[in-house]
């Protein structure tokens, strides 16, 4: 009748085993470092770069965190035990190439071989952000790099309300909120980060009560004020995406321009009526709001919110997409909207795709920061066809 070590021995005749010495040359030759060992012990010492996955949780997530099965990998536990096992279930998953390490990350540190310790999330936040932890694409790391980010919300009214309720319920870091209006009774309506109990107050104050009651992992940074030339680039500079929820076609200029001057991304929303529309701008690679939108319309052609209405929940969809596309751009997940408008019809509830080309005879561009002068428009006051609400 087998016991543990006969099955180990067993599972060590059909498996390869390297010695720390030979996985360290096998690491610098591009092979992958799978630590199976449990949360607890990844914490407390890590070999850089490694990727972790625990050995009960092996089975049910090593191909979504490492899909191609023509990965070289070497398996490490603490000793070499949970790591032979580790290696037997990989060949049986028809993974080509793989080795266990003997005497595991043990050995490794006696060796005197380079380690760290690795940032890893509390046991509350593994808790909080289980749900993003689970998807392959995001797992800890992600959620770790969302911890650190830093997302500006322009606007804390239609279009920032939904964007800044999800950014904070999602984990970024630090949020940063820019509106210099207080909350009034219209408001309400549609924008869900205030309440009754709060008119009047300013909107950054409530906003800040609402997202620290919501999170708070996450630090929000208040601006209660206008938006000049003097200050954008200042405010701006701290973060790296920048969530647009604007109203104006002055500040809407300026801004891209500030964008484009530090290289920032704008996650660019707008909404009137039953329509809603959200891009992305990114400076470096993609077309900016100057080549969507070259000059600002008339003002006649451009009513507001307040002259035209605008269905309450619209924002929610369209400030939801924005913060979506905020946190993809952040983890660098799938296909952003760079270059490309998407516009919502609630009316008819449809979705079209618009293809966004950089104009050539623009002049503010990445290419041209060093030349690029932020300044305001002069007699275009009147707020943009689509609109914050």
């Amino acid at each position: 009748m087998a016991n543990f070590q006969q099955l180990l021995q067993d599972v060590k005749s059909e498996i390869n085993e390297v010695t720390p010495e030979e996985a360290e040359k096998l690491l610098s030759d591009g092979w992958q470092l799978l630590d199976v060992r449990e949360p607890d012990e990844f914490s407390q010492g890590a070999i850089p770069n490694s990727i972790h996955i625990a050995r009960g949780n092996l089975e049910s997530s090593i191909e979504g965190k490492i899909p191609d099965k023509d990965t070289k990998i070497i398996a490490m536990c603490a000793g070499g035990a949970r790591s032979a096992f580790a290696a037997h279930t990989l060949n049986l998953l028809d993974y080509k190439q793989i080795a266990s390490m003997e005497g595991g990350f043990n050995r490794w540190k006696d060796e005197s071989r380079p380690w760290e310790i690795p940032t890893v999330l509390q046991a509350s936040m593994r808790n909080r952000y289980q749900r993003h932890i689970l998807l392959p694409e995001i797992g800890e790391a992600g959620q770790i790099k969302l911890l650190e980010s830093k997302i500006l919300c322009l606007g804390a009214g239609g279009l920032g309300s939904p964007a800044a309720l999800y950014l904070t319920a999602a984990g970024v870091g630090t949020i940063g909120i820019v509106d210099m209006d207080v909350v009034d009774e219209s408001n309400l309506q549609r924008q869900i980060l205030h309440n009754q109990s709060r008119l009047g107050e300013p909107k950054v104050v409530s906003a800040k009560k609402t997202l620290t009651e919501l999170n708070r992992d996450v630090n929000v940074v208040t601006y209660d004020l206008r938006l000049d030339a003097s200050n954008i680039e200042n405010i701006i500079a701290d973060y790296d995406v920048i969530v647009d929820g604007t109203d104006n076609f002055p500040v809407r200029y300026m801004l891209n321009d500030a964008s484009v001057k530090l290289g920032i991304p704008v996650v660019h929303g707008s909404i009137f009526r039953f329509e809603g529309q959200v891009t992305v701008f990114d400076p470096k690679n993609g077309p900016t709001y100057r080549d969507m939108v070259p000059e600002p319309p008339p003002p006649e052609f451009a009513p507001s919110c307040a002259e035209a209405g605008v269905l309450g929940v619209l924002p929610g969809v369209i400030g939801s997409l924005q913060a979506l596309e905020a946190i993809k751009f952040v983890l660098k997940l799938g296909e952003s909207l760079v270059g490309r408008l998407l516009t919502f019809d609630a009316s008819e509830m449809t979705f079209r795709e618009f293809r966004l080309r950089k104009d050539p005879t623009v002049e503010i561009t990445w290419e041209n920061r060093d030349r690029i002068q932020i300044k305001e428009l002069e007699g275009q006051c009147h707020p943009a066809p689509l609109r914050n609400g």
